[in-house]
């Protein structure tokens, strides 16, 4: 797991090895956790990684505490994450909730399982899209990504820690089993070639320090508990020094910030792949480890004379509206497998701009079993 060298190495590595070394690439130098299936193996890394740095590892008794412990961490200056699994996943979704009203960086890692409840621990599954968006309570805008690869799982952990520290918020990375256990080899980036990115640091008096300050593109820096300056962090609405307040004005203020710092940066926050969709008369839209199916699906296509292509979210929050609409503009269908009940499908059901979704071709899978290219390519077939 250690990279000192700063030459690329090719290794053999698991999604969620690959996970933990980002988080260290990234600088995370703190890990709350409770272990549970599929995700404890980011925490058995990181708990032998973080100490031989001089970090700070450490087994929460819950995940409520986990995420209450990453929370103050960052206040404290230390960039800090979590890693969980379906029933830890919703037990955290107050604290969420909480890093997102505070603007706290941090990052929550979730291997999806099959649910609800405990579930199928050991299946793979897709049943929190809508969960990473809506599960925290009232309004709160979020920015969720989903690697489909070992590579990616070790890029967009990194791409995690860089948004929630340029944008003041908690990021998940939305993982399933299947990419969290596979093994590739893949090639390490040269460290220095790494991009990160650190929260801005006040450069202001400390008695003209705000802490939930206003600009244009709607962020601010973050002073750390122990840097001088005075700030108050609570949950209640609260004015630009994050003192509670009760004042319409200062309370609409407040949640303007949280909505426009996400909206108004869609294109720095959004990523996609286009696949073979140049001249793609179906479409496959999917994520994650469906995605690899249904791109093996569209290579299988094409040899066969279909024009098939595909259409993948890195970003899967905030959705990307406009990659989306131009799909459903210029293909005749679009086939969404998915391991839930439709909640992609459910999604694009609101772009749609006609009165009835018959573009659109749900194929949804609950029972802890894969939907495989071919059975895609069939479910093509049957449309035509």
């Amino acid at each position: 797991m250690a990279r000192n060298s700063q030459k690329p190495e090719l290794v053999l590595m698991q999604g969620n090895e690959a996970v933990a070394a980002g988080a260290l690439a990234a600088g995370c130098d703190y890990f709350a956790g409770y272990p549970i299936t599929p995700s404890t193996e980011i925490a058995e890394i990181l708990a032998e990684e973080l100490p031989k740095r001089g970090h700070t590892f450490i087994q929460m008794e819950d995940e409520i505490a986990s995420i209450a412990a990453i929370i103050g961490a960052s206040l404290a200056g230390a960039k800090s994450l979590t890693a969980t699994s379906g029933p830890g996943f919703s037990l955290m979704q107050e604290g969420i909730g909480f890093a997102k009203i505070t603007e706290t960086p941090c990052v929550v890692v979730n291997v999806q399982r099959s649910g609800p409840s405990t579930g199928l621990p050991t299946s793979p599954a897709q049943g929190e899209i809508m969960q990473s968006r809506w599960g925290s309570h009232g309004d709160s805008p979020a920015i969720v990504l989903y690697p489909a690869s070992v590579k990616e799982s070790y890029a967009l952990t990194i791409r995690a820690f860089n948004l929630a520290e340029k944008y003041r918020t908690c990021v998940i990375l939305l993982m399933d089993e299947v990419i969290g256990h596979m093994r590739e080899a893949i090639s390490l980036p040269d460290i220095s070639e790494i991009k990160i990115i650190n929260r801005i640091k006040p450069t202001v008096p400390a008695n003209w320090y705000k802490h939930y300050d206003e600009n244009q593109k709607y962020l601010s820096p973050l002073a750390s508990y122990g840097e001088g300056y005075r700030f108050h962090v609570t949950g209640l609405a609260h004015d630009q020094h994050g003192f509670p307040t009760n004042k319409p004005t200062e309370a609409g203020a407040m949640m303007e910030r949280l909505e426009k710092k996400i909206v108004h940066n869609i294109r720095d926050l959004v990523q996609i792949e286009s696949y073979m969709m140049e001249d793609a008369n179906i479409a496959i839209f999917a994520a994650g480890i469906m995605a690899r199916a249904a791109k093996a699906a569209v290579k299988i296509a094409r040899a066969e004379g279909l024009k098939v292509g595909l259409l993948r979210p890195l970003t899967i929050w905030p959705f990307p509206d406009d990659a989306v609409r131009k799909m459903l503009k210029n293909v005749e269908y679009v086939v969404v497998p998915e391991l839930n009940q439709g909640q992609f499908l459910h999604e694009l059901r609101r772009l749609v701009k006609s009165t009835t979704d018959s573009k659109l071709i749900g194929f949804q899978r609950v029972n802890g079993t894969l939907i495989t290219p071919t059975e895609i390519l069939q479910k093509i077939k049957d449309v035509l």
